[in-house]
């Protein structure tokens, strides 16, 4: 196995693994009472992320691994890790809000108000760098860019709304 397809059995084998945790979570939030916004968007993100995965599969796994973009890939892990660890439960791959619980503030929230995103949007743009491959990480960015403004603008309206609803 080359060090790219090593490289991307990875990525697939942590994207399907985070698909089963958010899986789990989703179903436990919405238990716990949880409301679910934005899911008129949510396929397209699904569509999104499968298209630039299959892309590089069908693209890259043959390629070289550019070590500096390695580098930069693997911090943007750390970031992952820390996300993920910093919500715990509560992290799901969809705009689930728990009505009365408060906003995380710990972790890299304390630095930016959606770190996961920005996880996203890195690995978009740098994995395909690893595997050279510049034109295909400027046109997901442009895609991801896109979709990202309406999540982050549908995120935003749940959460304020939910806060305007335990504030009454």
């Amino acid at each position: 196995m080359t060090p790219a397809a090593l490289l991307l059995a990875f990525v697939t084998a942590e994207r399907l693994a985070e698909l089963w945790y958010a899986r789990r979570n989703t179903a436990a939030l919405m238990a716990q009472g949880a409301v679910e916004f934005g899911a008129r968007h949510y396929p397209l993100l699904v569509v999104l992320h499968a298209a630039w995965l299959a892309g590089l599969w069908i693209g890259g796994w043959g390629r070289a691994v550019d070590g500096g973009w390695l580098a930069v890939f693997l911090a943007i892990q750390v970031l992952r890790v820390w996300t993920l660890a910093t919500l715990g439960r509560r992290w799901t791959t969809r705009i689930v809000v728990l009505p009365n619980a408060p906003l995380v503030r710990r972790g890299p929230y304390r630095f930016m108000s959606h770190p996961n995103y920005a996880v996203v949007a890195g690995e978009i743009a740098v994995l395909p760098l690893c595997l050279g491959m510049p034109f295909y990480a400027a046109v997901f960015t442009a895609l991801n860019a896109a979709a990202l403004f309406v999540r982050i603008r549908a995120e935003d309206a749940a959460l304020a709304a939910t806060r305007d609803l335990a504030a009454r």
